[in-house]
């Protein structure tokens, strides 16, 4: 039986508090604001969708993703601007940003949703600067979202590297509960994985997508990496690609002040048959191994599988002889 075409609201007005489309200064991402961390969800809070990067395609995916946050409890505001289009972004970079800006700005929006990745997020990073003060909240997403979750480090947003609105009803019960726990400030258990050794650290972790994570690098938005765990996936990226984007990494002498690194998944990576090649595991081992830290491999979180929800910019211990990854 046909569904009923998705409700949208009415989109938010154009005067945004903070909106620029200056792209000549971008936010000083090594100092940010200190700000609080907002405080966990409550049932009846209010929630917002937006969709910063590709345009939307799945929409049977995104109901089910609204039916289940409402399922839980909390209001749903779809604005219209999710479902634009323009080229393979979800609108012109003006509209994109300007939604995201009243998400930003919104006191009654307690969470923000995107909708789904693809590509986009550095186009509404380089429009330009963030509001000066942003009311504490929450941003959940992954993939391209990876940009706006680093470059919110800091400036009033708790980002949770998870499961988009388009995703979130095809997780399992397990990670869709874990995503639900971190937002109502509840502990979550270690996830397991393959421990390569190297000892055990605590550190700050930085969930990301390995290619989004990488064209950050020397941009304003690229976070402090002294001292962090970086936890990184990615999807349909050649291990010469995966290599090349690490010697790129280890080029620029980024990963000197990593103290650990934990890796989910890297699907649809593998080479293409009759191509000489090595495997995405081979390039992982020999782009990381050397780098003499705690390295976990086979993480649930990723495309293509189960995504464990990961925090941004908090305290996790991450032990590479047990293979485990503790949010602290």
């Amino acid at each position: 039986m046909p569904q009923p075409p998705l409700e949208l609201s009415s989109s938010p007005g154009s005067s945004v508090p903070g909106l620029t489309t200056d792209p000549v200064n971008p936010p000083d991402a090594s100092s940010p604001t200190p700000v609080a961390a907002p405080p966990p969800l409550q049932p009846g809070d209010r929630l917002v969708v937006v969709a910063p990067s590709g345009a939307l395609r799945e929409l049977d995916a995104l109901r089910q993703g609204i039916d289940l946050w409402r399922s839980w409890g909390f209001e749903v505001e779809v604005p219209t601007a999710v479902g634009g289009r323009w080229g393979y972004l979800a609108g012109r970079d003006e509209e994109r940003q300007r939604a995201w800006m009243e998400a930003l700005t919104n006191p009654d929006y307690r969470a923000i949703l995107c909708a789904r990745g693809g590509y986009g997020g550095a186009r509404v990073l380089e429009q330009g600067p963030w509001p000066e003060v942003i009311p504490p909240k929450w941003l959940v997403g992954f993939s391209d979202i990876t940009s706006l979750l680093w470059g919110g480090l800091g400036r009033g947003l708790r980002g949770l590297h998870g499961p988009l609105m388009t995703t979130l009803a095809n997780e399992p019960e397990w990670s869709q509960q874990r995503l639900r726990a971190l937002l109502m400030g509840q502990a979550v258990p270690a996830l397991r994985g393959l421990g390569w050794g190297g000892g055990r650290v605590t550190g700050t972790l930085l969930p990301a997508n390995l290619t989004v994570a990488t064209h950050l690098l020397g941009t304003p938005y690229e976070p402090n990496l002294d001292g962090a765990i970086l936890a990184l996936e990615d999807v349909t990226e050649a291990p010469y690609r995966i290599d090349r984007m690490l010697t790129h990494w280890r080029m620029m002498g980024k990963l000197k002040g990593v103290k650990g690194i934990a890796l989910g998944r890297f699907s649809r990576c593998e080479p293409a048959d009759h191509v000489p090649s090595f495997t995405v595991e081979e390039v992982l081992r020999d782009r990381l191994g050397d780098l003499g830290i705690p390295i976990v491999s086979g993480l649930p979180f990723g495309h293509d599988g189960d995504n464990a929800t990961l925090p941004v910019g908090v305290s996790a211990h991450l032990n590479g002889n047990q293979g485990t990854l503790a949010i602290l």
